[in-house]
């Protein structure tokens, strides 16, 4: 086959898995945010259930890795700034990493680790044993009594998720600017509240909102594309996180290049 039909099936194939993904989004959006107002409610107690599963168990892994995130990134930081007589940046540039960009960055690594894979595999198990099917007979729709709980879950849970990531990775940062930068806890918080200002945080947490929709999307449409048999619920697991990372990136760049290009001047 030519590498231009190559090429172009490629970027077709995508183009119609991005057109699954929205179709998938908008019926869940619409089942979240107008469907109540019709008479039809979500299932919320599922809904709380997903939020326990996706954010409260994830907040000790999100802890530890966000925390040496910050360590880390203040040592390096530290590294150069101290060859150039400006080591007092430490927490400043700890703080608008973490915020604007690790932060939301890692929570969403994690959380597609953890519950992308999970979406997948559970609508993928309940796809190869013909429940998906049972729930069609029953005059239910798969994307409101499946999605639309999971969808609410990541839409309320990782903006805190990554809110508390954003917090351990400047306390990780902290840990250094006192132990070996001259800092006291005082003047470290003082320089990074100095640092930051709103725009900042408002960026890491539309950046957490827009994951946690290609999460779920992308966790979701996996599990219910899965083919027969046990095997194919393994393919649909692995291709859900090996996605969800790309899109998740893809995203980042696109959210990251259109903040940079209206910062103020």
């Amino acid at each position: 086959m030519p590498l231009a039909e190559q090429i172009g099936g490629a970027t077709l194939s995508w183009l119609a898995y991005v057109g699954n993904l929205t179709r998938l989004t908008s019926g869940a959006a619409r089942a979240v945010f107008i469907d109540p107002f019709r008479g039809r409610r979500v299932k919320w107690s599922r809904s709380m259930h997903q939020a326990l599963a996706v954010g409260v168990t994830a907040i000790p892994v999100v802890s530890l890795i966000s925390f040496f995130v910050g360590l880390i990134l203040a040592l390096q930081a530290a590294y150069e700034l101290r060859r150039l007589g400006a080591l007092h940046l430490v927490a400043g540039t700890v703080a608008l990493s973490m915020t604007r960009e690790l932060g939301p960055l890692m929570t969403a690594v994690v959380v597609i680790g953890r519950s992308g894979s999970a979406f997948a595999a559970e609508i993928g198990t309940m796809k190869v044993n013909e429940e998906i099917d049972a729930l069609e007979t029953m005059a239910l729709e798969p994307v409101h009594f499946l999605v639309a709980p999971k969808f609410a879950a990541m839409l309320l849970m990782m903006p805190c998720l990554t809110t508390w990531s954003d917090l351990m990775g400047v306390f990780g940062g902290g840990v250094f600017g006192v132990m070996s930068a001259g800092f006291t806890s005082h003047t470290y918080l003082e320089a990074t509240i100095d640092a930051l200002v709103r725009r900042d945080i408002f960026i890491g947490l539309v950046k957490s909102a827009m994951f946690a929709i290609v999460i779920t999307a992308v966790g979701c449409q996996e599990g219910f594309t899965t083919g027969l048999g046990s095997e194919e619920v393994g393919k649909s697991t692995t291709a859900a996180v090996v996605k969800s990372i790309f899109l998740v990136i893809v995203m980042d760049l696109v959210f990251t290049s259109i903040f940079y290009l209206t910062a103020p001047r």
